[in-house]
């Protein structure tokens, strides 16, 4: 799969690429990711890519032209692209749309800055408006990564175990189970007994009850949504008795 990224500062990707899951992906050769600097694409002595808005007020929007010629020069691997801007006006990111735009062959990344793109932008080249989450940041940049690292996973061969991603948090609308590992006793607290039993049916019961529990206890809203099985909801009624 092929990320391609736009944005003002490519560096700031630098140690997002060397030190994450995306990084180990692209040494396997499973994802590519280029960054495309927008402003090498600006007209002029100054490379300028942004300028004051029509009709006054504070701040900067990027301009239009860079964008555009940026997009014009990212290399179509596929039918199946998706052009996608970072905006917090865009569609909510979930676990779900990583399933769906891992499906794709390509996707595009266009970062905003400042007071955000000149419409024109949105209008006529993007596919997606698409955002991170109901809060401003100072760029698209850190949303970029977000939907990088979390699409990128989902890619078959990325992670070493094949239900490594389908056991995550929000796969089947549900908060994931507690996890433990060595030592078996730290300050004082023992890891439960149950998971060093050997006996994996109740090992599996004991994963759902807590993921249901700790769904029920901080995110009971996922549960409207959630695909639940008989078992779960009379594990829920006894969760709700205690």
């Amino acid at each position: 799969m092929r990320f391609d990224v736009l944005t003002l500062f490519p560096d700031l990707f630098s140690s997002f690429l060397k030190e994450t899951i995306p990084g180990r992906a692209i040494a396997k050769g499973l994802v590519d990711i280029r960054l495309i600097d927008i402003r090498s694409f600006a007209r002029g002595p100054h490379r300028v890519a942004d300028d004051r808005p029509y009709g006054g007020g504070d701040g900067m929007v990027m301009k239009a032209g860079p964008i555009y010629r940026a997009l014009e020069s990212v290399e179509r691997v596929g039918d199946r692209i998706r052009t996608i801007l970072l905006t917090p006006q865009g569609r909510p990111f979930s676990q779900s749309l990583a399933w769906e735009l891992s499906r794709m062959e390509q996707l595009v990344l266009i970062c905003g800055r400042y007071e955000g793109v000149d419409e024109r932008v949105r209008t006529e080249f993007v596919d997606m408006d698409l955002s991170i989450g109901d809060y401003v940041l100072s760029g698209g940049e850190l949303a970029a990564m977000v939907v990088v690292d979390a699409v990128s996973r989902l890619v078959s061969g990325v992670l070493g175990g094949e239900r490594s991603n389908r056991e995550d948090s929000f796969e089947d609308g549900l908060l994931e189970y507690p996890h433990y590992t060595r030592p078996r006793v730290f300050r004082d607290q023992e890891v439960p007994a149950v998971l060093l039993s050997g006996d994996h049916e109740k090992i599996r019961l004991w994963r759902r009850t807590e993921s249901l529990r700790r769904t029920l206890e901080r995110r009971p809203d996922l549960l409207e949504k959630a695909s639940l099985t008989e078992e779960d909801r009379e594990i829920l009624a006894q969760l709700r008795k205690e």
